[in-house]
């Protein structure tokens, strides 16, 4: 398999509906207690939402890893919401040095793409334009944020076990 510098791609195959899965990811309310934020409001698209890191309620040795950034700000632009299909947004990736502004920066797109699979949902989150972050912070950047969406994959399938909603 071919391996960019551009894009991150992860997949995974959630036991719960789509209409489930869409309700996690589109809320920002449930994002947050899956993901590790909180939001000052709800995801509409073409609207720019502010969040304050918190420790994820899903699993506390992720929580751990998180908890050195808690009520770290960041801003999310939120780019489509496309109910039961796609939800995207744009940041600033591994933005977590108080001292740097990022907004000079190019963000990232992060999309979450949903589609039904036997069994479940399968949920595929694609973050790409990484070539475009400035060069000095790029790998560390792609790095950390490879390594998170393994993470949120991990904790967003926990999140959906543990509540027993379908």
């Amino acid at each position: 398999m071919a391996t960019s510098t551009d894009r991150i791609v992860k997949s995974v195959l959630l036991r719960a509906s789509r209409e489930r899965v869409w309700r996690a990811i589109s809320d920002s309310k449930e994002f947050g207690s899956w993901f590790g934020v909180q939001f000052d409001g709800p995801f509409v698209a073409g609207a720019s939402i502010v969040g304050k890191l918190m420790p994820t309620t899903v699993d506390a040795e992720v929580a751990k890893t998180q908890e050195p950034y808690k009520g770290f700000r960041f801003e999310f632009a939120v780019d489509r919401v496309e109910p039961m299909r796609l939800f995207s947004f744009r940041w600033h990736p591994f933005a977590v040095d108080s001292g740097v502004d990022y907004s000079k920066e190019p963000s990232t797109l992060v999309a979450f793409q949903l589609e039904d699979a036997a069994g479940g949902t399968m949920l595929t989150v694609i973050e790409s334009g990484f070539d475009q972050i400035p060069l000095e912070r790029r790998a560390k950047a792609f790095a950390a944020n490879e390594g998170g969406w393994t993470a949120q994959m991990k904790l967003i399938e926990k999140y959906l076990a543990q509540d027993g909603e379908d």
